[in-house]
């Protein structure tokens, strides 16, 4: 009977294996989520949960420091880590553990992954799924710096972003995070030499390093691309570092067609106009004017004053003869 339970308990394993997302370097390839915000602001870290009888628990785990910042259990209270006391609430909302972050910290800048903990034959294991990127804000001065701060291309054209990293050892990590319109990772780099571009680039990205200089170019830009651009670097045993970012706004196409088309537009409007005005007085001075202005001739009156005058000097002539 032993040999059957421990049958059926493999295959089970074997059934849920396939339900479990798939690791690579103890990160699964689920999606990751951008969230950027001020000192101070509060936010919402969404940790979807499997559903299976198997699930034992849920933690908020901070990437390369081992550390987590909140573990949920479906038998016990949450348990807070001590450097995150009295700022972390969280809630079971359907299928998903919502994660609040409070009275939020520079420091705070790090990547966070949802781990889920399985029971299965007795033996715990530990699932990661989404990551989180969390860019914290502050007023003092940037630790990486990025140029330009804004930029408004039309739509086709291209910008190109430059970001100055610090030094750091070599296993650093380059992000260049979307953060208000489409939160998300435009591109990735380990090590600055295997890259990641996000589906929505393609092959309208390009990139290059001199030193600590990096220079991404996006190319073919579209009215969608609007948005906050920021620099970011992993570096281990610190809180992400970040810059102040570019808000690229690109032009609608008609809206540029409409100011092109105005300023080729307006001086054939006044060259036109100038035109009329010297055809107009010119008409005026040769006295085109008089051929405007009809005249009816008075037809009928004239033949009456005519058959008038003969009928008279008819019957004078009559009288005359008469007499």
């Amino acid at each position: 009977m032993l040999w059957m339970s421990c049958l059926l308990n493999a295959s089970l394993l074997l059934l849920l294996l396939p339900c479990f997302p798939a690791q690579e370097g103890g990160a699964s390839e689920q999606s990751t989520d951008v969230i950027s915000a001020w000192e101070g602001d509060s936010i919402n870290i969404i940790c979807p949960m499997n559903g299976s009888q198997y699930q034992v628990g849920m933690c908020l785990r901070i990437m390369k420091q081992n550390l987590n910042v909140v573990y949920y259990s479906k038998e016990e209270p949450p348990s807070v880590n001590p450097a995150f006391a009295n700022r972390v609430e969280c809630s079971k909302e359907g299928e998903n553990l919502r994660i609040t972050l409070h009275r939020l910290q520079e420091s705070d800048s790090k990547i966070y992954v949802c781990a889920e903990t399985f029971k299965i034959i007795d033996h715990p294991k530990e699932i990661y799924g989404k990551t989180t990127i969390v860019v914290v804000k502050a007023k003092s001065r940037r630790p990486l710096e990025q140029s330009p701060l804004h930029a408004n291309p039309e739509q086709g054209q291209s910008v190109n972003i430059t970001c100055v990293l610090k030094s750091s050892p070599e296993d650093e990590k380059f992000y260049l995070l979307r953060t208000h319109v489409q939160p998300g990772t435009v591109l990735s780099v380990s090590n600055l030499n295997v890259s990641e571009v996000s589906p929505a680039f393609g092959n309208r990205l390009e990139y290059s390093r001199e030193g600590n200089r990096i220079e991404v170019i996006l190319h073919k830009l579209q009215e969608q691309d609007s948005d906050s651009y920021i620099c970011a670097q992993e570096v281990k045993g610190s809180p992400l570092l970040s810059a102040s970012g570019t808000m690229v706004l690109v032009k609608e196409v008609e809206q540029a067609c409409k100011k092109s088309c105005w300023d080729l537009l307006a001086p054939l409007l006044v060259v036109t106009l100038l035109v009329c005005v010297l055809v107009c007085c010119i008409l005026y001075h040769v006295g085109v004017k008089k051929y405007f202005q009809k005249k009816k001739p008075n037809v009928v009156y004239e033949d009456m004053s005519y058959n008038s005058r003969r009928s008279t000097l008819v019957r004078s002539n009559t009288y005359s003869r008469g007499e």
